[in-house]
């Protein structure tokens, strides 16, 4: 794989306070980077303007915004997020928010993504949750329904890749965080991976936040992590 396709393949996760925050690291990166993912703590800051700056300025946008509400609630948002230009939105896994986003698509090249279990969940915790399934059988279970739903791509944990691919086949996109190269500290995340591993096991995308944004030099993690996707395949 070259470098260019490799770095595609990386989305920064622009986890960060502000939006002048959002923007320095933008400017520190510069051409390392080129896919950035907007969350809720940025889209909160301001950051719908910022993902309108970006895609003018050449770079694509994953707005990770999770979706799910009442459909007419969801198909509207939906609608109002394609306006923006962004390659990516998440949506939580649910059937009828699911079928809601997709009807509100429309023309645009908007993929969905449905968000199956967080990578910061494990048994425990589905269980605390009130949930009948393991984390495995849930992931299947809502990548099913999404296939089914005519939605784009999943997100999921790096532990899950493997089955999911087989599952689902080549045609959907798999986005993974929780992806950590070696020796990096683990934060939240309970179900990790490096990244060469993660794009082995089947992976279309990682999402890689704080091992970039906290590092002492950020450009060269980023082109480290570019590196090693580029040799995985």
């Amino acid at each position: 794989m070259n470098i260019e396709t490799a770095r595609d393949k990386l989305i920064v996760a622009l986890d960060l306070p502000s939006v002048a925050d959002a923007r320095a690291m933008v400017a520190t990166l510069g051409d390392a980077a080129s896919f950035y993912k907007i969350g809720m703590e940025l889209t909160y800051a301001g950051g719908l303007p910022l993902a309108r700056e970006l895609v003018a300025s050449g770079k694509k946008v994953f707005l990770d915004l999770k979706l799910h509400d009442i459909p007419n609630t969801v198909a509207r948002a939906t609608a109002q997020v394609a306006e923006l230009g962004a390659a990516f939105l998440t949506i939580h896994a649910y059937p009828q928010t699911m079928k809601a986003a997709r009807s509100a698509l429309g023309g645009s090249p908007m993929q969905l993504l449905a968000v199956t279990v967080l990578t910061s969940y494990d048994e425990a915790d589905l269980v605390a949750a009130g949930y009948a399934f393991g984390v495995k059988e849930m992931v299947a279970r809502r990548a099913a329904q999404a296939r089914d739903a005519g939605v784009h791509g999943i997100v999921l944990s790096p532990e899950e890749l493997a089955a999911m691919r087989a599952l689902l086949g080549p045609d959907m996109l798999l986005v993974t965080p929780g992806v950590r190269p070696a020796g990096a500290d683990l934060g939240d995340q309970k179900r990790v991976m490096t990244p060469g591993r993660a794009i082995a096991a089947g992976a279309n995308h990682l999402v890689v936040g704080r091992p970039i944004t906290q590092a002492t030099d950020p450009r060269a993690s980023v082109i480290a992590i570019v590196e090693e996707i580029a040799g995985a395949a």
